[in-house]
């Protein structure tokens, strides 16, 4: 069994209250690629779990990603480098004026890459139309290797 396969659901449900505990306790870490603190909001954690909105990641999915949740700080404070920017267009809830609205608005996602602890980590920054950089995904970067073998 590799290090993201969970055994049963209470697996799953121990590690998910922990990595949410975790996650609200950061706030924010200085990236001194941006000079500047990267904000851990809920927006980064909701997606660790779902897909897109009312579409849930799989348990083994969503279970793999929490575990390595505790390396984004660590990847994101010791980072000077980015490994990829990408920008798009994409419809984004944004709040105005007591309402929300769906939105196009222009988005950057930059991407860090590390290796702690033997596995591989891309961790994901996104920005909407200039606004505040924030934590937006953790997935592990295996390049062939499945991940039983990590």
């Amino acid at each position: 069994m590799g290090k993201f396969n969970f055994k049963d659901k209470q697996d799953f449900k121990k590690e998910r209250v922990n990595a949410e505990a975790f996650y609200a306790s950061i706030g924010e870490i200085y990236c001194p690629y941006f000079v500047e603190k990267i904000t851990f909001n809920m927006a980064g954690l909701k997606h660790l779990k779902f897909k897109s909105d009312k579409v849930a990641r799989s348990h083994s999915e969503q279970y793999a990603r929490l575990k390595l949740l505790i390396f984004a700080p660590q990847v994101l404070s010791l980072s000077r480098t980015v490994q990829g920017i990408s920008r798009t267009k994409h419809f984004e809830r944004i709040r105005m004026h007591s309402r929300t609205d769906t939105i196009l608005k222009p988005v950057f996602y930059y991407e860090f890459i590390a290796v702690l602890k033997n596995v591989r980590i891309k961790v994901i920054v996104k920005q909407i139309d200039g606004g505040q950089k924030f934590f937006w995904s953790i997935i592990w970067n295996y390049y062939g290797l499945s991940i039983n073998q990590i």
